[in-house]
């Protein structure tokens, strides 16, 4: 996962204060302001001892970095730097047994540069002082996107009550917004877009940190990739967030309430291929439909679509495996 680094150099404790506020992995200060740095929050401490610290003007000091990087070191690029040089780094980054490339940025945009190289990025994106107003947008683009995910419409073609069983509402420590909810589904393969509790109506209050996931033995996808079954969330746990564009985002999940609850049980297809869910029977439950918007499983009937995503059903402990595998 990529990590965002604050330079605190020179050190100022209102641009600290601000990095911790939000969500630094670590801040990047010298040796003699560690103590400063640690008095005023919980974070890693980080000196320039810990790098080769490389700026590039010729390609000689691109051969310095690229050996500092075969032979383990990690190795922060000092701003300004040009594509070309951090591309030729980046691949070197990429052998087994070489150390992390970190860039300097100065700005959002000069971030988003360094996290795009190549299309996977730098390992650590250190942003400089000048940098310091755009920190929460960097954090947030950085570390809580995860990117995008293909959803696409599914046709009911089931909807029938089950009886009791065990289900989770995951509690998360996020605001979510509407149109955003969880992936889950019997199979890793074919996952329905569960949408957070952000709807009120005259008897329940909204609970947008909240997603009534379905039952225990649903798959969900967690923010590194992999699926979970419900069941085995715990509270400290990051869970993928979609939203109906396909947008993503983390959220730690602070608590999974396992109850007994009426069920219901939904199939859906995309062009011959199956999946299902089983969800709580409660008008506050919502899958999405194409268009973004929210509609309870009480009023959801065959020949209605709702948004899934569509996957490779091979899974291995949660990570995906080429392997042909027949869920029922």
């Amino acid at each position: 996962m990529r990590r965002v680094i604050f330079r605190a150099v020179p050190f100022a404790k209102d641009d600290v204060t601000t990095a911790l506020e939000s969500g630094v992995d670590a801040v990047l200060c010298e040796p003699e302001r560690a103590d400063d740095v640690r008095a005023l929050g919980r974070v890693s401490v980080l000196t320039p001892a810990d790098y080769e610290v490389v700026r590039i003007e010729d390609k000689s000091d691109e051969e310095r970095a690229a050996s500092a990087l075969s032979q383990g070191r990690a190795v922060l690029i000092e701003a300004p730097w040009e594509i070309i040089p951090m591309e030729n780094l980046l691949a070197v980054a990429g052998n087994p047994g070489s150390g992390a490339l970190a860039a300097e940025a100065r700005s959002l945009d000069e971030a988003r540069l360094a996290a795009g190289v190549l299309e996977r990025g730098v390992a650590q994106v250190v942003v400089t002082p000048e940098g310091a107003g755009e920190l929460s947008r960097i954090v947030a683009e950085l570390k809580l996107s995860r990117g995008a995910v293909d959803l696409v419409p599914a046709r009911v073609v089931a909807v029938r009550n089950v009886g009791l069983g065990h289900r989770v509402c995951v509690d998360t420590l996020s605001v979510l917004a509407r149109g955003q909810g969880l992936l889950t589904g019997n199979s890793s393969g074919f996952t329905f877009l569960v949408h957070a509790e952000t709807e009120s109506n005259p008897y329940v209050a909204a609970r947008p940190f909240r997603v009534n996931a379905g039952a225990v033995h649903a798959y969900v996808f967690m923010a590194d990739g992999r699926t979970r079954y419900l069941e085995e969330l715990r509270g400290g746990d990051e869970v993928l967030v979609a939203s109906a564009d396909g947008s993503t985002r983390t959220a730690v999940v602070g608590r999974a309430k396992v109850e007994i609850r009426p069920m219901l049980a939904f199939e859906a297809e995309v062009d011959g291929r199956r999946g299902g869910v089983f969800l709580q029977n409660a008008e506050t439950i919502r899958l999405v439909r194409p268009d973004g918007s929210p509609v309870s499983v009480v009023e959801i009937k065959e020949g209605d679509e709702v948004l899934v995503r569509l996957d490779k059903a091979g899974r291995h402990f949660g990570m995906a495996v080429d392997e042909e595998i027949v869920e029922a």
